[in-house]
């Protein structure tokens, strides 16, 4: 069932399922989430179960504001700090050291947690409803516990195409999952991830904050993934760094922009163009649809152009994704993304993507 989100009875229905122990389809301005309880390890396995995502695998633990980082995390070192005043509310999850004894399970039983304060006021509400529970709904004999936080991994089925509509998470889950609708996610792709646990700052997963934006702030050089064997200790896992991830139905490959135009010059007449072919310039990032009948021998093409804007493209890549899945087309050709910070969350998305 789909709840308007902005409505204070959903927020309160909202917050009603997460303390019942049961599953909820929250927005955020990422993507949207499959949201329990952190701390209940028994709804925490309910989303596991539902993605069919490993039990060790992490998941990524929202919470209202920085204030309640002390619940989930010791240790916190300074520049955490300082990315959190910087950047929270937003897309930035922080791995720091985890308290003894606290979500274990969300943290896919490592010593260290995945935390984030979302900025999209649907799920802010829903964090205050579940921190701050309503004095008027509840017995005063047995008084709300707050919840600190709600483990939230994209709502979709793992390693696939992450939602960005309610409409999205309802396909995915079906009409008996609670779901707010919050609209469009304004941001498209999952958050940046910065490892707080070595001392130094590690960039896990770029998105739409980069990883020198997270520099200016620190004070100190962000060290890429691949620098990790520097350190004395061992990378955590962490939400959306599988090789392959972020996969639609459809085969992706990603082409240079001379290497796309020569495909498509190769489809020739034969191509029955579906959309605008006219559109198939390629001084802007490209993706092409293709999908053959092996029957006829004959070919359809479909050309989506998007935008030439990082920002604007992250908004629309997943959306735009699952549309030409849901079109049952075979084969995805995306020009590379510009090899530029600002395009960072993109390329890793479409890698990763491409990979499966």
């Amino acid at each position: 069932m789909i709840l308007d989100g902005f409505a204070a009875k959903s927020i309160t229905s909202g917050a009603q399922t997460i303390r019942a122990g049961e599953l909820l389809g929250v927005p955020t301005e990422t993507v949207y989430g499959l949201g329990a309880d952190a701390d209940n390890d028994a709804a925490i396995a309910k989303i596991f179960s539902a993605k069919g995502r490993p039990s060790d695998h992490p998941l990524i633990v929202h919470v209202l504001s920085a204030a309640s980082v002390a619940h989930f995390a010791v240790q916190v070192p300074d520049f955490a700090n300082q990315l959190m005043q910087a950047f929270w509310p937003g897309p930035l999850t922080l791995i720091l050291p985890r308290r003894d004894g606290v979500a274990g399970a969300a943290a896919g039983g490592q010593n260290s947690i995945g935390l984030r304060c979302p900025s999209h006021p649907v799920a802010q509400a829903l964090l205050k409803a579940c921190l701050e529970p309503d004095a008027n709904t509840q017995a005063p004999t047995h008084p709300q516990k707050p919840v600190w936080g709600i483990a939230a991994p994209s709502a979709n089925q793992f390693g696939r195409v992450s939602p960005t509509t309610a409409a999205h998470v309802q396909s995915e889950f079906g009409a008996e999952l609670l779901i707010l609708d919050g609209g469009p996610c304004t941001v498209g792709i999952e958050s940046t991830i910065i490892d707080c646990t070595r001392g130094v700052p590690v960039l896990l997963r770029p998105g739409a904050i980069t990883r020198e934006q997270v520099q200016a702030v620190c004070g100190q050089a962000v060290l890429q993934q691949d620098a990790q064997l520097t350190l004395d200790t061992p990378v955590p896992r962490a939400s959306g760094t599988l090789e392959s991830h972020y996969a639609p139905n459809a085969k992706v490959r990603l082409m240079d922009a001379r290497a796309l135009q020569t495909a498509l010059d190769l489809l020739g007449a034969d191509a029955d163009a579906g959309t605008d072919l006219g559109g198939a310039g390629t001084d802007r990032l490209i993706a092409t649809y293709s999908r053959a009948n092996l029957k006829t021998r004959s070919t359809q093409v479909l050309l989506k152009r998007m935008p030439d804007n990082a920002g604007a493209t992250a908004q629309q890549l997943f959306a735009v994704l699952r549309e030409f899945d849901a079109q049952g087309v075979k084969l995805i050709w995306i020009e590379t993304p510009p090899d530029s910070p600002a395009w960072d969350g993109v390329r890793d998305r479409l890698q990763r993507a491409s990979a499966a």
